[in-house]
């Protein structure tokens, strides 16, 4: 399947191929790379159609250039290719299954075309909506009203979920997506990559604070910058995250065969818990210490990773991409449903113990994670604090595009709005704020009998 593309923007912007290869090479190839990474992703494990994924994530955002990018999805090899004018800047895409899809950037000996990993079976876990938990603690007409709002913007909102006190209350899904779908959370990614870096805490395999322990920082002379600091967005390193395809952040995500590698070769900006800088590098580099403690193949370490995290919570549909040299991409690259996101969510609600009874994360990481770092009180460690409220503990995986989970355990909720948005839209807040609003007050406590005085005893005979 081929998109084709007219070439009126390129004649009127007056920009012939050998003009474009001159002056805007960065941005083009940036653009090919991240045409090809979503179009085969959102083909081969979301499920949509490659002319919906293009026109619902990719038109909206890679304006005015969209029209002189060109894709080819290969249904039968399960992979695709982009260009500019269909003559350069040529970027591939292959899916393998079980481990999603990788940009591969020539030959690679670390890259293994035919590695795969089983799809689970069933692909995903039932979880039904309690009709009486949300007629209890709900204004049902108020939390019908909330998620209707957050579709209201037509074909923004792909999915929401909400739960109470663990059980599925509320939920909706725009055509063509359902409770199975996995959907792109892009850096909703880093709070999982905090979660796993909880579980390897709680097995006793890694040292958050400890010195030494990123291989690619090590190499580079950085001895010295910890997991915390690298999730705490303060190593001090210069990967700038602008995201308008001439930033180092572009450059890694979408045209790098070993993006941990990449970052850590970034020139030194500041000692490391000196300043808050949001980089996906950092995460990215985060998560090569967590390779080490895994180890082997990408398959077996997702295998391990569904063992340790996703399973016990009942997460099915989850899949994380790797780069070409295998590292994978915990800041960015991680696909599941709206229920599998909650999953995740309620993890934290519930002190890191999955529904089995067995512990996951260490007693309190979630006060870890919400801990405000040093010098920017709105980050945590992988997580956004929910500024739109004082209470403690309250918090939200954050992504590009409208990505939201919010954990707010005052209100015992996990709010997932999943969207596909060309620019800051709120809904997510405003949906969050509405499902606490439509909250039903909680009973009175009854008034405690009072205590007898013995004033109006009978005497004793």
């Amino acid at each position: 399947m081929v998109r084709k593309i007219g070439l009126g923007l390129a004649v009127m912007m007056g920009l012939p191929a050998l003009a474009l290869h001159l002056f805007v090479p960065p941005f083009l190839k940036a653009g090919t790379g991240i045409s090809v990474k979503q179009i085969c992703s959102l083909t081969f494990v979301t499920g949509l159609e490659p002319d919906r994924a293009w026109s619902l994530y990719l038109e909206p955002i890679l304006q005015p250039y969209a029209s002189i990018l060109q894709y080819d999805v290969d249904e039968e090899k399960q992979e695709a290719t982009a260009s500019v004018l269909g003559i350069g800047w040529k970027s591939r895409a292959v899916y393998r299954e079980g481990l999603g899809c990788t940009l591969v950037n020539g030959a690679s000996a670390s890259f293994d075309r035919e590695a795969s990993l089983a799809v689970l079976t069933p692909p995903f876990a039932p979880m039904m909506i309690d009709k009486e938990a949300r007629a209890q603690g709900f204004d049902e007409e108020a939390l019908q009203q909330a998620i209707s709002n957050a579709f209201a913007p037509k074909g923004s909102t792909l999915a929401v979920a909400v739960l109470h006190n663990g059980v599925l209350v509320a939920e909706g899904y725009a055509d063509g997506i359902g409770p199975e779908t996995p959907l792109h959370g892009w850096s909703m990614t880093k709070s999982v990559a905090a979660t796993m870096a909880g579980v390897l805490t709680e097995r006793g395999l890694i040292d958050v604070k400890a010195e030494g322990t990123v291989p690619a920082l090590v190499d580079n002379g950085r001895a010295d910058i910890t997991m915390d600091d690298l999730l705490r967005m303060q190593a001090g390193l210069a990967i700038d995250e602008r995201n308008d395809g001439f930033d180092p952040n572009s450059d890694m995500l979408f045209t790098e065969a070993d993006m941990p590698a990449f970052a850590a070769s970034r020139r030194k900006v500041a000692e490391p818990g000196e300043i808050f800088d949001y980089q996906s590098g950092q995460t990215v580099l985060a998560g090569s210490a967590m390779r080490e403690t895994l180890g082997g193949a990408p398959e077996s370490q997702m295998q391990m990773i569904r063992d340790w995290l996703f399973e016990p919570l009942g997460i099915r549909t989850a899949v994380i991409e790797p780069d070409q040299a295998g590292n994978f991409v915990w800041s960015s690259y991680m696909f599941a449903s709206a229920r599998d996101w909650a999953r995740l969510g309620q993890l934290y609600l519930d002190d890191g113990v999955a529904p089995n009874g067995q512990r996951l994360l260490p007693e309190g990481w979630g006060d870890y994670v919400s801990t405000p770092t040093a010098g920017y009180g709105g980050y945590g460690s992988g997580f956004w604090l929910y500024e739109n409220t004082a209470e403690t503990g309250a918090m939200r995986m954050d992504g590009f595009q409208g990505q939201n989970t919010y954990i707010l355990p005052h209100h015992d909720l996990v709010v997932v709005r999943l969207g596909a948005d060309g620019g800051w839209t709120g809904i997510g807040n405003e949906l969050a704020r509405a499902v606490v609003a439509a909250k039903r007050p909680p009973e009175p406590e009854p008034e405690p009998e009072p205590e007898p005085t013995g004033e109006n005893e009978p005497l004793n005979p």
